[in-house]
């Protein structure tokens, strides 16, 4: 059984699987808003466009989460009379349920497409894409959307798909995944991160698809104005794609390096970019591997390969204008603290702050003591085994250092609030340390 580290690994390993569709007339749709992230990977993989169809589950009333059917856009609805038989669910039960939920569905894609118009499905071949399928009720009603839209040929694609649900998903003319368990309770199950992928995500998602279409690559960008970009970033080696966000009056900027199977399109990490853009650091989120590479998952691990990258990056990031005008801080989650203090550790580079989220600082090694710059490390105090790690790897750093934790967090910082409480430690410590 395939585990998925998130949407954003899923939908790299999807990808995988449809590249034959590349340079055809492709569009991507991504069912929100857990399959966005996942088809954004797709429409990356296969340079087409991506769009949404909105879909509503029709859950049964006493049990929403385990659907009885599901609307669409046009109208479109599937209600599986067996499951409404055996449920006991009434007509006008039934009725009440999909009022509700259109009400809704109405509203999201008047949130999800605001001053857009839907991509023109007429002719082509459409890839439906979502993070999972448990009982197809919601990727049956998509294709028929789909082809009522006028698409030519509809294929389905999610990472994981129940295998008792196959033999019934007649809607679409191929199905593509990447696993077919016979054991499936939920989608959840199949991945480590399942965090909640909110609006601003798809529409964020959307408009970076429709830049890269559009080719608006910011590979021109410069810190001497106000940015916000795609870029690509040549080293010597292999280009990597990261996002700056810098504002015009910026003097500091924060690099972020993510953790083992996480991206620039981590909501966590974006979360935390956003909380330091707001206080007046620009921020640079580089993916560290390219997709290819992340495949192989002692790449991940390669804490020296990691932090030679990163170490490169702040060197083409400082090339861009006066060095001089920017002090850089490093913030690393998971593995990517450890490379962001590997990096740190480089004896020509003048790294400001260091802050690390849930991190692995004791896989830098033999690098800790050489680290000069002020270095933060924040643990949740339900990590109980990253908390040890730091608390060994933090009598090894000699630069000024402290160790906060943050109460009831474990490793993702997903309980209320806690995230929220270490972004604002990170945001403390490099206003301190890069603004002051």
């Amino acid at each position: 059984m395939v585990h998925f580290t998130d949407r954003v690994q899923a939908g790299r390993l999807l990808a995988r699987q449809l590249l034959s569709l590349r340079d055809q007339d492709v569009v991507v749709l991504g069912i929100p808003r857990g399959g966005v992230p996942v088809a954004f990977e797709v429409a990356s993989a296969l340079d087409a466009p991506l769009d949404v169809i909105v879909v509503r589950k029709l859950g049964v009333p006493f049990q929403p989460e385990f659907a009885m059917g599901a609307i669409g856009e046009g109208g479109e609805e599937l209600v599986d009379e067996s499951i409404v038989a055996l449920t006991g669910v009434t007509d006008a039960e039934v009725e009440a349920v999909e009022a509700r939920e259109r009400i809704e569905l109405d509203a999201r894609v008047a949130r999800l497409r605001p001053g857009r118009d839907r991509i023109d499905l007429r002719g082509r071949t459409v890839v439906i894409v979502d993070d999972g399928v448990a009982t197809g009720a919601t990727a049956q009603v998509a294709c028929d959307v789909a082809r009522r839209l006028g698409a030519e040929r509809v294929i389905l694609a999610a990472p994981v798909i129940a295998a008792s649900t196959l033999p019934n998903l007649t809607g679409a003319d191929d199905i593509v995944y990447v696993d077919a368990p016979e054991s499936f309770w939920a989608v959840g199950q199949f991945y480590s991160d399942f965090s909640a992928t909110e609006d601003d995500d798809v529409t964020r998602l959307l408009e970076e698809a429709d830049r890269r279409i559009a080719g608006e690559s910011g590979r021109d960008a410069s810190p001497g104005t106000d940015t916000d970009a795609d870029l690509d970033i040549p080293l010597s080696d292999v280009t990597l794609r990261g996002h700056l966000h810098l504002p015009a009056s910026a003097s500091a900027v924060v690099v972020f390096a993510h953790g083992s199977g996480s991206s620039r399109h981590s909501p966590r990490n974006q979360y935390v970019a956003e909380v330091l853009y707001r206080v007046g650091l620009g921020t640079l989120l580089v993916d560290l591997l390219t997709p290819a590479e992340e495949l192989d998952r002692a790449n991940v691990f390669d804490i020296k390969m990691l932090g030679r990258r990163l170490a490169a990056v702040t060197r083409w990031l400082t090339d861009l204008s006066d060095a001089s005008r920017f002090r850089v801080g490093y913030f690393g989650a998971s593995t990517g603290a450890a490379a962001a203090l590997w990096a740190a550790g480089e004896p020509d580079l003048e790294i400001g702050a260091v802050v690390s989220r849930g991190g692995r600082p004791d896989l830098a090694g033999d690098r800790l003591p050489q680290v000069t710059a002020p270095t933060l490390l924040i643990v949740g105090g339900a990590d109980l085994t990253v908390l040890e790690l730091n608390r060994d790897a933090q009598r090894l750093l000699r630069c000024e250092n402290r160790l906060a934790v943050v109460p009831g967090a474990t490793h993702l910082f997903s309980e209320p609030g806690t995230l929220g409480a270490a972004a604002d430690l990170a945001a403390e410590w490099f206003a301190r340390h890069l603004l002051s």
